[in-house]
């Protein structure tokens, strides 16, 4: 592919994604606080982070605004109440959800908007719902991309009839999602072949968004950035749901262009990242994670598994097996 690089290379399209506010609200219910996020949105300035994704854009129709904290719903006031008009390079983000997002309603023209990229995050068998919901964004003049989740349980010919819809859409860029963090980086080269060659019929960038369950994430990501995908997703500290993502630290560490600096990212991590943690916020890869990941199975168990103490981690195996 002509995007492949070499280590001590650079390649001009990659763009980095700081996922923390969105993969981590979901460890914390949304609750950040708003010095929190104005330093993570000055930090990801200072680092040359390419896009920050703030939230969901859930519908209040069905999640109730009080259970949440505001970044579940990402309402424009007060996303510029920590941007202002975003007078800088980079842009904000928002992840939409089909089947629970107004995205007619809850969506403003881009005009009217501090936001620039809608994301939406789709099962294989949503995608003709994930297509109205890309084609209503970027009528309204936004950038686009979407996430197909749970690929791994996904069989060859859906996936690539899948691929085949995206690529006559309007999106800008298709995720390859590792949901349930079960994937090695020789199938993340396989896949990320797949994607990329049906990409290249209509002109659409790949990006990569990954899970540590079995601490392969940051490997799958530059695996996948090897081969030529372009969208590279991260959180600080690796914060996200159950084992996390990959840690945005490692992946700016390895990127070589000059844009992207470290100093801030762990300027953060030491101001901001440790006092969360201290503060009772659990995430980041454990045993239980390490089991789902290997048997392709949903986190939800082995939150619950830590949730409650547990660790007697062979009989949580041979759970996991009996619901295989």
């Amino acid at each position: 592919m002509e995007n492949k690089a070499t280590l001590i290379s650079y390649r001009p399209d990659i763009k980095v994604v700081d996922c923390t506010m969105r993969d981590g609200g979901l460890v914390n219910n949304f609750a950040f606080a708003d010095e929190f996020v104005k330093e993570l949105y000055r930090t990801n300035i200072a680092a040359g982070v390419d896009y920050m994704e703030f939230g969901y854009k859930a519908s209040k129709k069905i999640f109730k605004k009080e259970d949440f904290g505001k970044w579940k719903f990402c309402d424009e006031d007060d996303i510029r109440a920590i941007v202002g008009d975003n007078n800088s390079d980079l842009k904000i983000s928002v992840m939409t959800d089909v089947g629970r997002t107004d995205y007619r309603n809850d969506i403003l023209p881009k005009k009217d908007s501090v936001i620039d990229l809608i994301r939406t995050a789709t099962y294989i068998h949503q995608i003709p719902a994930a297509i109205d919901m890309i084609e209503d964004a970027k009528a309204k003049g936004y950038e686009t991309t979407v996430n197909i989740m749970a690929v791994s349980k996904v069989n060859d010919e859906d996936l690539t009839n899948g691929l085949n819809l995206l690529a006559k859409s309007s999106v800008d860029v298709i995720y390859l999602v590792d949901s349930f963090g079960s994937f090695y980086p020789e199938q993340i080269r396989r896949l990320a072949d797949k994607y990329l060659n049906v990409a290249a019929k209509t002109g659409k960038k790949i990006g990569i968004h990954a899970h540590n369950n079995q601490q392969l994430a940051f490997a799958n990501t530059i695996e996948a950035l090897i081969d030529g995908v372009s969208y590279l997703d991260a959180t600080v500290s690796g914060m996200g749901r159950g084992a996390g993502n990959c840690y945005m630290e490692s992946l700016l560490g390895f990127l070589k262009n000059p844009k992207y600096n470290l100093v801030p990212m762990m300027d953060f991590v030491e101001k901001e990242m440790l006092p969360l943690k201290q503060s009772g916020a659990v995430w980041g890869y454990d045993i239980p994670y390490l089991l789902t990941g290997i048997l392709n199975s949903h986190p939800s168990s082995a939150i619950k598994f830590i949730k409650e103490k547990r660790t007697d981690y062979t009989n949580f195996q041979h759970e996991l097996l009996d619901l295989e």
